[in-house]
Formats: structure tokens, sequence, C-alpha cells
């Protein structure tokens, strides 16, 4: 159980109160609030729980979980810099959201439960006995009636194999064979004999999960008269589970005429008994067909049939399954959910796993897109390297998911409970780049915080962090990053004291290492430090067979954000889309798809040609002329790559009157970046 502190006992205070107070799991150990006459407090003291007005008299106790519920970021600042790394800060908004959801979770197994309890107490009151195994032949379930008839009590029955209690059963014959038997004697061991009916269970997904037994004592045959007393009672309990239920439902006979519903369906339909009962299947419903109509002529159960029902026309799922006795159909029964109900849960639930990931690495393996050999070759490595506690070299071109398969890393090893912490090395100034990653002393340098101040690498201790752009690192960043890899310890700026660590580092680039090795701008030693684990990840060019799950995971998303009903791109225009070569690699792709939507009509669901912004322009000076990559046959790739982004730096750097900060602006690169690019194409001196 968590010790949990309030701090704020206003509204918020107080309705976070009412609910913790009665989730098993959590014992609020206090409520504080600078006014001693607030509501949460006077209804802490009527429930016997702790008051104050100073939150700190209590934040050094044995307290797991702080709850700042007063709004005030100022006082979420103070708890965040105060309590110990081993307490949890959660602001009252995000407690609020958890705490429903934990109590509609007690809600539900509390029902399921009782649910469960109703259908074992009517399987132990049928005379019939009843024996259920799984495919392994082991007994899962036995009633009384079971018991009584065979002589051998419920202990000596579960968990083990059939044949080991009843010789002669062929419940294993069923498993093999999956086919059922109807109506066989069967000479029990304490002499009785009886009459069974075994039947394979086959889920949903017709997967055989085991078989049971149904039979009956034959010498009872003469006491049928007193079992149709049992029928009654059974006929009654049923009746009272579906009106207890939560689920819609209603009952018709074979002709389709209604003969029972139940208040669940009242309160969706807004129909009363007198409007269903004794009427047509049809008089529900406001759009679509009967599926009762249709079960009945089919004799065929449905599933997830989306209708409009009621007055309101409340949209609804549909799930119908026909009655049958003895090979005639005597009915058929219906369970109707609420669309909008769903809906609204399901974006409820959303929005909590979101608030909750973004707490921590955002994206799994499940969140990246693609099924090409490619792609699959990238992910197996990823999975295989986060169970190790190797560092991690993502390589591949910009835009193509580096970060997605760090995150994703993460999320898979065993730090994943920790802190992933994000560095792009070339966002950051090289001056204050050294001071973020190692952090630095009280007096280090003008402006320091007073107390110092953790670096990106002790923040990430116990957990990961993620390097990106690692190629950018200024030589004297990289020897000391080396000496984070070799001895797993820092050194402060201003400091003298080694911090010992215990971190994944995961690093990328897009840049060509080896290259920049011969070059001298990337030390060789650390090189073969971060080269542990390459990753190469795939150009979208690379695998072009992932298309069409990208669009179509790019469009989901885009309707998500922007409340738009796009459904697919027409066949032209995926043509289109395939046939260009895509440099800006997924991040492109976005991008265009976005761009896409953002123009079309409200009411259109399919990408056209039209939409697509004209691929061919690679790049467009003022008066939109096209940049046209030249043939050169008797150049390689790399060297034609090379000679069109010279000249294309050296258009933009005259277009801004070579001005170096306006040139990395438009150009969209950092200003050590372009600095690099002159280097490497001798523009230092270019005026």
């Amino acid at each position: 159980m968590k010790n949990v502190l309030i701090v704020g006992a206003g509204k918020g205070g107080s309705a976070l109160l009412k609910i913790l107070y009665n989730t098993d799991r959590m014992k609020i150990a206090a409520v504080m609030d600078h006014n001693p006459d607030a509501a949460g407090i006077i209804q802490a003291r009527e429930m016997g729980i702790p008051t104050g007005v100073n939150w700190r008299e209590w934040v050094y106790r044995d307290i797991d979980i702080v709850i700042e519920a007063t709004g005030n970021e100022n006082v979420l600042n103070d708890l965040l810099e105060t309590t110990s790394r081993s307490t949890v800060v959660i602001p009252g908004s995000v407690a609020y959201i958890v705490s429903e959801l934990l109590e509609e979770k007690e809600l539900l197994v509390k029902r399921l439960q009782l649910q469960s309890e109703n259908q074992e107490l009517i399987l132990n009151n049928i005379r019939d006995g009843m024996i259920v195994v799984n495919e392994r032949e082991q007994v899962q379930f036995v009633n009384k009636s079971a018991e009584r008839i065979t002589g051998v009590a419920k202990d000596h029955f579960i968990g083990k194999n059939i044949k080991d209690v009843i010789a002669g059963t062929r419940l294993p014959h069923v498993i093999r064979s999956r086919r059922r038997e109807v109506n066989q004697k069967l000479a029990l061991g304490n002499g009785k004999k009886v009459i069974t009916t075994r039947m394979p269970i086959i889920n949903i997904e017709e997967r055989l999960i085991g078989a049971f037994a149904v039979f009956k004592d034959i010498t009872e045959v003469v006491n049928l008269a007193e079992e149709n007393t049992d029928l009654k009672e059974i006929k009654t309990m049923l009746e009272a589970i579906i009106q207890s239920s939560e689920e819609a439902i209603s009952v018709v006979d074979e002709s389709g005429t209604g003969i029972m519903i139940n208040p669940a369906y009242t309160r969706i339909t807004g129909l009363k008994e007198s409007d269903i009962v004794g009427a047509p299947a049809t008089a529900d419903i406001s759009e679509g067909e009967s599926m009762h109509m249709k079960v009945l002529k089919n004799r065929r159960a449905v599933r997830g049939v989306r209708m409009k029902v009621g007055p309101a026309k409340r949209d609804v799922l549909v799930n119908v399954a026909p009655v049958i006795v003895d090979g005639k159909i005597k009915g058929s029964i219906g369970v109707l959910h609420d669309v909008s109900e769903i809906k609204t849960l399901t974006s409820e639930l959303k929005r909590a796993r979101q608030i909750i990931r973004n707490l921590e690495a955002k994206y799994t393996f499940d969140d990246i897109i693609g099924s090409s050999e490619e792609m699959k070759i990238s992910l197996e490595q990823a999975k295989v390297g986060a169970k190790t506690p190797a560092s991690v070299l993502l390589r591949g071109e910009s835009g193509t998911g580096k970060e997605l398969f760090a995150h994703a890393i993460h999320n898979e090893s065993d730090r994943k409970h920790n802190k992933f912490i994000r560095v792009n090395c070339a966002a950051i100034a090289e001056s204050i780049l050294e001071s973020e990653l190692f952090g630095y002393e009280e007096g280090a340098f003008s402006g320091a915080k007073q107390g110092g101040k953790k670096g990106f690498f002790e923040e990430a201790n116990l957990g990961s962090i993620f390097l990106d752009e690692i190629g950018e690192l200024s030589l004297h960043m990289q020897a000391k990053l080396l000496r984070v890899l070799q001895e797993n310890e820092i050194v402060r700026v201003g400091g003298t004291n080694p911090i010992s660590l215990n971190l994944r580092i995961i690093t990328a680039t897009n840049v060509n290492l080896e290259k920049a090795i011969m070059n001298k701008t990337f030390r060789e030693d650390l090189y073969y430090r971060l080269n542990r684990l390459p990753i190469y990840i795939p150009s979208l060019k690379e695998r072009i067979n992932d298309l069409p799950d990208l669009i179509q995971h790019i469009i989901d998303k885009t309707n998500q954000d922007y409340g738009r009903n796009v459904i697919s791109v027409s066949e032209q225009a995926f043509k289109y889309l395939k046939s260009y070569h895509w440099p800006g690699n997924v991040r492109e792709l976005e991008n265009v798809i976005g761009r896409a939507m953002i123009y079309m009509d409200m009411n259109e669901e399919e990408i056209q040609k039209k939409h697509i912004p004209d691929l061919t322009v690679a790049a467009a000076g003022k008066d939109g002329e096209k940049t046209v990559i030249p043939e050169v046959p008797d150049q390689s790739l790399q060297q034609a790559v090379n000679n069109f982004e010279k000249e294309y730096i050296r258009k933009v750097f005259e277009k801004n009157n070579y001005n170096k900060t306006k040139t990395a602006k438009e150009l969209q690169v950092s200003i050590r970046n372009l600095y690099y690019k002159l280097e490497k194409y001798s523009m230092q001196n270019f005026s």
C-alpha cells in the first residue's frame, strides 16, 4: 500500500480525497493546505486523517506519492526540488484521471467477479454433471452434480489428468478429433452408468482450448418431473442475470417477435418494454437491417454490425446469436454496445496512456511502421540490442526514424522504468554543451546556479541517454564522452570529484563517421566505443514496399490531429508517390501527406494526385525556378551528391548576401553544421 500526501485541499484536493479514500491500494497519510478551513481539510478531519498547513513537515517522512492539487506551478516546482528521488510527485489533474481509472477498474473487476460467481452458481445448481478439461487433458472445472454422480471430491479432480480420475473417459479423444459425441453410455468406477455428451471447446479464433462433458445418471430419469422444477429455477435465475446486466440485451422468438429486453436496452435506445415485446424485430431500428431477422434466416451469428436504433438514432454495435434447440431454431439474442460510450472510454484511455508515456520514452517497437525485409533486419537488431547493456549507434539518413528506434530500444530494455534523456548535440551551442551534458559546480562560471546543477548524464543515471547528431561534437567533447564510456563516470564543470554513473548511451548520426575519422574530425577510439552495436536504418527509398503502410499510418494520425476523415489514397496518387525518390525520407512523406490533407475539402475521403504538391521541385528560388539534378554519368553517386550540395549552398549563401546565420536558417541546419559544410567544400573564405 502506498502512502499519499495531498497538498491542496480546495475543490480538486477534496475530490481526490474522496476517490483515494476508497481505494484499497493507497493510504492517505495527511492533507495539507495553507487555509485551515478549506473544504478538504474539514473533510479529512472528519475521516480521521492528519491535516496541516506546512507540507514540508511531511515530505521527509515515509511518503511514496505526493499529489499537488493547488494548481500552483511554484508549489509543484518546490515539491519536485524538495522531495527525494524515491518519492513520486504527481500534478492533481494527472492523479485525478489515474484515480478515476483505478476506481473504474476495481468496479469492473468486482462486476466480472460477480458474473463469474453467478455463472458458477448456475452450473453448480443444475442436476447434470459437468466436467471441463483444457487442451492438456487437465481438469479445470467440475460442478457439484459431477462430484455427486462420480463419487469423487472436487479436490481430487482439479489439476489432475481426466484419465487418472475417470478411466473410461473419451474426452482426450474428443480433443484430438475436435468432434462432439452425443448421448454416449459410460460405466463409472462406482458402478453407476451415465449418459454423457462430450464437446470440444473452440474459441472465436478457431483455436482448440479444451473440451467438456455433460452427463446424467440414468437412474435419475424417473425424477425428470422434479428436474423441471430445477429448470424453472434456472430460467428465473437467467432472467435475473439478463435484467441486471449492464449490457443491452434483446430476445426474439423464431418468428422475429420481441419477447424480452432488459433495463440497459431501454437506457441506450430509449424504447420501453411495451414498444418491443410483441412487436416485430424491426421496431427498434432507425437505420440499417434487422440482424435478428438475418440470424433467424441464416442460422449464423453476426458480430460487430453497426446501426442506429431508437428515436434518437443512437449509434450502436450489435452482436446477435441464434438459439437452436434440438436442431430447431427457437429465436435469437442480441447484445448492443453504445458506440459513443466506447469512443469516450477509448479517448480517455488514450489520453491517460499519453500522459503516462510522456513521462518517459514515448515510442515502442509497435510504433515503428515497416514490414519490408530491410526494416525487419533493423528491428531485429534493435530488439536484440535492447536486451544487452551495449552502447548502440543508430545510422541512417535524416528523417528515417532514428529517434523512434532510440525510444523503442529504451522501452524494450530493463531500464524502461527509469529516465530517457534526449540530447541533440547539434542544437546546443558549443559554449554551453559541456555544462549541459556534464553539469557544473557552484561558482564554476559567472551565472552558475547556487548549489550547481546536474547535467544530462547525471539525470539519465540508471536509465538511458540518447545523443543525436553525435558526429557534430567537437574533438574536445568527443574526448570527454570517451571517458564516460570507458570509466562510467563524469566530472562536473568546475569540479574535481568523479561521479559514478550507470546508464546506457544510444547515439545517432547521419554523418559518414569513417570519412570523418580520415578527415581527423572524429576520434577513432570513440568510434570503436560507440560502434559496438551499429544499427543501420534504411531510407524510405530502400524500403519503398513499406510505403502503403506508412501512408495509412500518417493518414490516421493526421485525421486525429486535424479532425479529418480521409480514408485512402487513389491508385494514381499512390503511383505518383511511389515513383518519387524521397530524399527527406519518412519526415518528407509526413509533410507531403499532411499538406495534401490540409488542402482537401472536408467531405473528401480519398487523396487524389491533384492534392499532392509537385514532387519534381527539389528546391526553388525567388522566381520559383526548378533545381535540376544534372546528369553526370562519369561521376559516382557520392560525387554527384557532393557537387549538388556545394552548388546549392553557394546559391543560398549568395542569396543571403553571404550572411552565415541567415544562410543556416534557410538551409534549416545549425551554424556548426554550416561551418562544417563550408570547410568540407573549401568555401570558408567564400564571399
